[in-house]
């Protein structure tokens, strides 16, 4: 398993060339493999860094304004296997092995429903249950 670790220098010298939308960049996380996108969020510059140079995909929760891992509390985490980074510098596709599942609905994919003939449609299975994974006093993950 090859993860993308970079030094703080060089996490450092990345981030200054990203565009913080008032303090955000768009992260995409995507199966390496497949390249199915798993789920989409927003880093600040703490979690930009903290992602670089740990090789784990962090966050920041704007409904918790907290930064977090993700799998902090599923262990279902992200790898980083590589990374995009658009032209306007304000949106990163991270190319992730994934743990486990990346919703915190249960499934592969946060895109698991897809609009067929009008209607919505679930075309994954769930691949466990959040009532078993999640604290259920705190927020989802």
């Amino acid at each position: 398993m090859i993860v993308l670790k970079l030094t703080p220098a060089r996490a450092r010298a990345v981030a200054k060339v990203l565009t913080f939308r008032d303090g955000f960049v768009t992260a995409v996380a995507r199966d390496f493999r497949t390249k199915q996108v798993l789920m989409v969020a927003q880093q600040n510059k703490q979690a930009v860094l903290k992602t670089l140079t740990t090789g784990l995909m962090h966050y920041w929760s704007r409904s918790r304004r907290k930064l977090w891992l993700k799998g902090e509390q599923s262990k279902h985490y992200q790898r980083v296997r590589d990374v995009w980074i658009d032209c306007d510098g304000d949106a990163l596709i991270f190319d992730v092995e994934q743990v486990g599942a990346a919703c915190h609905k249960g499934y592969y994919s946060c895109f698991y429903r897809k609009l067929k003939q009008g209607k919505l449609v679930r075309v994954l299975k769930q691949k466990f249950k959040p009532e078993k994974v999640y604290d259920q006093s705190k927020p989802d993950e």
